[in-house]
């Protein structure tokens, strides 16, 4: 979707600070932190969110959740963290492409 910022930041027309990219997913660090670390993993295909997934979805969500532990260690939250998925307008949700908070590591500086 052309005007969907996450889908503009996969095609590389806005940076980003990437943590990890494959053929389903990109994780990047989150541009208003609000600890120390905090990056989102999302789908490359794009998801509006999770109130809009189908079963045909479970192998990314499942990948997705996954990972989130393996960049969280990378990310030096080795000794834990926490991950957010906010769902539509009532849920906080701002970006309408579903996206994993992962975060930990104290306040953001």
């Amino acid at each position: 979707m052309s005007d969907c910022i996450f889908c503009r930041i996969i095609a590389g027309e806005i940076p980003s600070r990437k943590v990890y990219e494959d053929d389903d997913v990109y994780a990047f660090h989150d541009i208003n932190p609000f600890a120390r670390v905090h990056f989102m993993i999302i789908p490359k295909r794009h998801i509006a969110s999770l109130a809009d997934t189908v079963p045909e979805d479970r192998d990314i969500l499942g990948k997705i959740l996954l990972l989130a532990p393996k960049l969280a260690q990378e990310q030096g939250l080795g000794g834990g963290f926490k991950t957010l998925i906010n769902t539509g307008r009532g849920g906080g949700q701002e970006v309408f492409h579903l996206h994993v908070h992962v975060f930990g590591g104290g306040p953001a500086a």
